[in-house]
């Protein structure tokens, strides 16, 4: 008899497994694939390290800008996709020791849920006091005409695959996903067009943030075709319609579909026992708690928050639970990143979400341009910081940047406002000094 059995090793699935060892806890975790999740094997690392390899070779093609001659810069795809490799074959190592080391069993299989105190891998049944369930997402393929069966049609999955860079590349749709192999891509020196069916890039990000990044890849060459249905799929040619009801036809050596995610509930059990689940994913509560009591779900297939980080903190706070410390998952400080170039990075609500919940802000736009340490180190190109407070209380609601290491500061802005920070509050600390993340300060400054 397990206390736990976690299905699925991802974000979610071995940081949960991790948890409950320090807790003593004896814990079964299962996966199907690989330990890491789509985060380590399909997502998160693999594309860092592709976009660092890319950004590099970029700024090799700008060095002159600053003084630097380099002559003969090129991009070797088969040396960064091996790099990738063995940072990935190293960090699966690792949670493979963290499992061993908090003395978490692991099995390699498919898992089914056969009553609320059993779970069957094969021919295996394994009993338990707790399930977490933690099998995640996987890329949502819309009802597009031709695009099954086609050899030039590929997910984030298979792009990662590939050996050799397509010379040309359509993307259909232009969220976090899309937007981040477009700059890849395009910083390698490859044809890039991205078709969107909504009227900005970024899906939720602030919208003036998305801009500002669209106008940088335009510089760089990339296409874009916004507010944009795709019709068909004809072999490598993509036929869509425009916002002024005109049917265009591009071609390109491979079209990633990059719509989104859906929810891997499928065939895991969940009817079996009467778990509360729809298209979206399965309904927890704030402890990460089904309806059924001893049944829990964190990460992506709680149809929450889809990120790595959002999906650890869920699991942390079940499995806390589980062991007795009353936790519980707050939303309002998850912060999000666009790792592209530049980055951007987000938490809390937006103008139009203040709008929405009928809340009166004060907000502000402070320019990188007047930052001493982002004016040393880059060619001055548009960059800025939007911080959003409570018009009365002057309590921070929010902070959205675009421009350079803004993925490493927006934590800090994470923490002022979990914490209810007011634009006081944060005028009396101190920012190091020269550093970028000294615009979130002065930008408390700005909103008197």
């Amino acid at each position: 008899m397990y206390d736990i059995i976690i299905i699925g090793g991802g974000p979610a699935g071995y940081v949960a497994a991790e948890r409950a060892g320090e807790h003593g806890k004896k814990v079964l975790l299962i996966e199907e694939d690989k330990l890491g999740g789509v985060c380590l094997n399909t997502g998160c690392i693999p594309t860092k390290s592709m976009l660092f390899s890319a950004k590099t070779y970029n700024h090799a093609l700008h060095a002159e800008e600053f003084g630097v001659t380099i002559k003969d810069a090129s991009f070797d795809y088969s040396k960064v996709k091996e790099r990738t490799e063995n940072l990935q074959d190293k960090l699966r190592s690792g949670i493979a020791a963290l499992m061993k080391m908090n003395k978490v069993e692991v099995i390699k299989g498919t898992a089914k849920i056969t009553t609320r105190h059993s779970v069957a891998v094969g021919n295996d049944e394994y009993e338990t006091q707790n399930i977490l369930i933690c099998t995640g997402s996987r890329p949502f393929i819309p009802p597009i005409e031709g695009l099954k069966n086609n050899d030039k049609v590929i997910t984030n999955v298979g792009i990662l695959a590939i050996d050799k860079m397509p010379e040309s590349l359509c993307i259909i749709g232009g969220g976090v996903i899309g937007i981040e192999f477009a700059n890849l891509y395009a910083m390698a020196g490859k044809k890039v067009t991205v078709i969107e069916m909504l009227p900005n890039i970024c899906g939720a990000t602030d919208k003036e943030l998305g801009k500002t990044v669209q106008k940088k890849l335009k510089a760089m060459g990339v296409d874009f075709h916004l507010k944009a249905t795709v019709n068909k799929i004809d072999d490598g040619k993509v036929s869509f319609t425009d916002k002024k009801d005109k049917t265009t036809t591009i071609e390109a050596d491979a079209i990633l579909i990059a719509t989104g995610r859906a929810v891997n509930t499928e065939n895991i059990g969940l009817e079996t026992i009467g778990i509360d689940f729809d298209r979206k994913g399965i309904k927890v509560n704030e402890k990460a708690q089904t309806n059924i009591p001893n049944v829990w779900a964190a990460g992506d297939v709680t149809g929450r928050w889809q990120l790595a980080h959002f999906a650890s903190r869920q699991a942390t706070v079940a499995i806390n639970n589980i062991c007795g410390r009353n936790d519980i998952c707050r939303e309002d400080a998850v912060p999000s990143v666009v790792y592209t170039d530049p980055e951007i990075a987000s938490v809390g609500i937006t103008e139009d979400i203040a709008k929405e919940r009928g809340i009166e802000v004060v907000t502000t736009k402070y320019p990188l341009t007047n930052n001493g340490r982002y004016l040393a180190e880059s060619n001055g190109e548009r960059a800025i910081c939007k911080v959003i407070a409570d018009k009365t209380t002057k309590q921070l609601l929010g902070v959205h940047m675009v421009g350079p290491h803004s993925s490493e500061m927006i934590a800090a802005a994470a923490v002022m406002i979990e914490t209810e920070l007011t634009t006081k509050d944060i005028e009396e600390l101190i920012f190091p000094h020269p550093a970028i993340c000294e615009v979130i300060h002065d930008a408390m400054f700005n909103l008197k």
